[in-house]
Parts: C-alpha cells; sequence; structure tokens
C-alpha cells in the first residue's frame, strides 16, 4: 500500500476531484446556462466533497477526519439530488444523468469504505505521529542500503518508505 503524505494522495479525493470536472462540465452546456441557482448549489456540493476530504486530512486527526469524511459524504447525496432536478429540468441526457449519479455513488462508497477503515485502525493522525530518532533513521538506511529490495525485512523499518 503506498504511503499517504498529502490529501492528493488519497484516491477517494482523485475520484472526488474527477466528479467535480464532470459536474462543471454539465454546468457549461448551454441548456443548464440560465439556471444560475442549481449551478451555483451542484458546485458548490461538489466542491465540498473534495474540500472536506483534504480539510480532514490537513487537520491531522482521527476524530477530525472521520467528521470531514461524513459531510462529504452527505454532499455526495447533495449532487446526486440535484443531478435529478438537472435531469427533470431537460439540462442533462438520460446517459449524463446516469454517468454523474454512478460517479456520485462511487465516491460515496469509497469514503464509506475510508470511514470503515480508520474507525478499525489504530491510526491517530498525522499530530499524533512521534517524532523521528535521527540515528534509528540512518541505521535503517545503511542496513536498507544492503539488502536485496525483495528482503521481508524491509516491511518493518517505519521510517523510510520505499
Amino acid at each position: 500500500m503506498p504511503i499517504v503524505k498529502s490529501f492528493e494522495d488519497l484516491f477517494v479525493w482523485q475520484k472526488s476531484r474527477e466528479l467535480a470536472e464532470l459536474i462543471y462540465d454539465y454546468t457549461r452546456k448551454q441548456t443548464f446556462s440560465r439556471d444560475y441557482g442549481l449551478i451555483d448549489q451542484i458546485r458548490r456540493a461538489v466542491v465540498s466533497i473534495l474540500s472536506n476530504i483534504a480539510e480532514g486530512f490537513e487537520r491531522g486527526g482521527k476524530e477530525e477526519i472521520l467528521y470531514f469524511l461524513y459531510i462529504a459524504k452527505a454532499f455526495c447525496g447533495e449532487v446526486r439530488s440535484q443531478l435529478y432536478v438537472a435531469f427533470d429540468q431537460d439540462y442533462i441526457s438520460d446517459e449524463e444523468l446516469k454517468d454523474g449519479v454512478e460517479l456520485a455513488k462511487y465516491v460515496s462508497a469509497l469514503i464509506f469504505k475510508f470511514i470503515d477503515g480508520l474507525k478499525v485502525s489504530k491510526y491517530k493522525g498525522l499530530k499524533f505521529k512521534k517524532p523521528v530518532n535521527e540515528k534509528e533513521k540512518e541505521l535503517e538506511e545503511l542496513i536498507r542500503g544492503h539488502l536485496p529490495r525483495d528482503h521481508p525485512l524491509l516491511n518493518s523499518f517505519k521510517h523510510l518508505n520505499f
């Protein structure tokens, strides 16, 4: 599993960014262009998904991450609901509705899986991470330099990420 160093590394954030791009594409269409209220509402909702994932991650605590993930998940439902309104007003096609709802449900499911995983994990958050002992890190680097890349001992080092 790759090491996540920033919210941009999170697959769930990347997929929510794709959803935002899709919604912005839909709302740029001529058929959508005069409904400023719905455009504003659906864009704000979709931006809130990725923003809440990012904010939770950046706050650095497990409970804070969970709090903001629940908010992000709720915004997935709001986006889906607004897609139905757009469809009912003939702003988007059957296929666009299907694609948008499907992606919003997928992002929601990813958020749910992320929440479930965090709930049972021992992860406390970045703000609780202990400082790295420089001598220990140097020793690990030295040992790693002399072991083959597939050696099982490499997985036991906590400070170096290869």
